[in-house]
């Protein structure tokens, strides 16, 4: 199967891979059908991102029978952002479509996202009308990251859309020069800008295999996402400090109050351990988010390529 001679794609399908063999044939069945009915020269960028399992042996048979799967494999597990990042420097499209391996993202879907992108938006992305398939906990965490993001940051994020969308090629150029190397695409994606839409569809469970993400790097991913795209946290400590000096005043104040006017003088050890335990969690916190913004300055001032591809026949 082939686009035809010297045939440059139009669509660009982008699909970061970590163990996933177990979904592989229905996950090529559909999208293969999907894309074939939205007649469109396309091609199928696949980046194994440091598998276990026989997910690089698997695309490299795939590409064997189809040469519009073009597989790529980074040289050690990056991480699903880097391995999308990969996949868009590989990509040859106009467009590019990521969308996950799980089949929670409906490829049927992508059809739409090309209407739209005809029409002139540059970021349709896919949004999420239920989420049953997670758990209450994964819910409720998802919806307290969207609530914080949002008031912390200058460039809101839409609740439920992940990375499932269509980027044209305004956004795609403008992507790619965004080169951080602590990155977090759905900040990435607001941030360029452009018009963009979203679908509405509802998420299905995985079609197989386990999710990659526990609660620990979800959250993070969350803190990633956060210090990335708002300095917010770091200014809040201007404001937090002049509460601290007004309460440290008012509580001079009560002090010498009680004492002249009320001849009372207040226990000092209770307020003294208050004051010490108060203060001091306050300093550890304010240590620990400039650390966080401190620790991404020396990883972007050491200006490490991002990722490696390997190119070896090992599995």
């Amino acid at each position: 199967m082939t686009n035809g001679p010297d045939e440059t794609p139009v669509i660009s399908i982008i699909i970061p891979m970590h163990n996933e063999q177990e979904v592989m044939a229905e996950l090529f069945a559909r999208l293969v059908a999907v894309m074939e009915k939205i007649a469109e020269p396309f091609e199928i960028v696949c980046v194994d991102d440091g598998s276990r399992d026989r997910t690089w042996a698997l695309l490299r048979q795939r590409a064997g029978e189809d040469d519009r799967v073009r597989p790529h494999r980074l040289s050690r597990n990056f991480g699903k952002e880097i391995a999308m990042t990969a996949g868009l420097d590989a990509a040859r499209g106009q467009a590019v479509v990521f969308i996950d391996a799980d089949l929670q993202d409906p490829p049927e879907i992508i059809e739409e996202f090309v209407k739209l992108w005809r029409q002139g938006y540059q970021n349709v992305y896919g949004l999420r009308t239920r989420r049953a398939e997670d758990t209450f906990a994964k819910r409720t965490t998802a919806s307290l990251f969207y609530s914080v993001f949002n008031h912390l940051s200058d460039t809101p994020l839409p609740a439920n859309a992940g990375d499932f969308r269509l980027l044209g090629p305004e956004a795609v150029k403008a992507l790619r020069a965004c080169r951080e190397s602590q990155r977090f695409m759905k900040g990435l994606y607001t941030w360029v800008g452009f018009p963009s839409i979203a679908v509405p569809y509802e998420r299905p469970a995985r079609a197989a295999g386990q999710t990659k993400f526990s609660m620990f790097r979800l959250w993070n991913f969350a803190l990633e996402g956060i210090t990335s795209h708002s300095t917010v946290l770091l200014r809040a400590w201007t404001y937090i400090g002049l509460i601290a000096i007004a309460f440290g005043v008012l509580l001079g104040v009560w002090l010498l109050i009680e004492y002249f006017a009320f001849g009372r003088n207040p226990p000092g050890f209770y307020l003294t351990v208050f004051v010490v335990l108060a203060f001091s969690s306050l300093n550890f916190i304010m240590l620990g988010i400039l650390g966080e913004y401190v620790g991404r300055i020396y990883q972007e001032v050491k200006k490490r390529p991002l990722y490696f591809l390997r190119d070896d026949d090992l599995d």
